[in-house]
């Protein structure tokens, strides 16, 4: 199967989040690559789950504790109580792993139980983009 590519969006430390606008339900890749203070990391997870994010797999500075902070911005969205399959975010951390083997797993791998998640985005938090390199690597992964 041929996923579409993905779009890519860089986040300096002290960037504004932008709106996501005409973006259906997504899956997001987090490359944290910079120093973010927790409140950023908190921003961006919210922001994430208030523009659709259905799946977000984090990579990077502090991934795991990205991976609690996207999961507890989910909960937080629906006020902590349980929610239906079609409404569920999927959140992974991969600290062990080469950025490839996340792409070649967001691609190949990484599937909502109650939507096809054809959109990717690549959220690069970092002091400088490098969107070039990482469309590539996904592509190729």
């Amino acid at each position: 199967m041929q996923s579409p590519a993905p779009k890519y969006l860089h986040l300096s430390p002290d960037a504004d989040l932008p709106a996501l606008e005409g973006l259906p339900q997504f899956k997001a890749i987090v490359v944290v690559e910079a120093d973010l203070d927790e409140t950023m990391m908190w921003d961006v997870s919210r922001w994430l789950i208030e523009s659709a994010c259905l799946y977000a797999l984090a990579w990077g500075k502090g991934c795991e504790a990205w991976r609690e902070a996207i999961e507890d911005a989910a909960l937080e969205a629906v006020d902590y109580e349980d929610v239906p399959e079609a409404q569920k975010v999927i959140i992974t951390a991969h600290d062990d792993e080469d950025l490839e083997e996340v792409f070649w797993f967001a691609r190949h791998r990484a599937v909502h139980p109650a939507h096809d998640l054809t959109t990717t985005l690549i959220v690069h938090l970092a002091d400088s983009p490098r969107r070039d390199e990482l469309e590539a690597m996904y592509h190729d992964a």
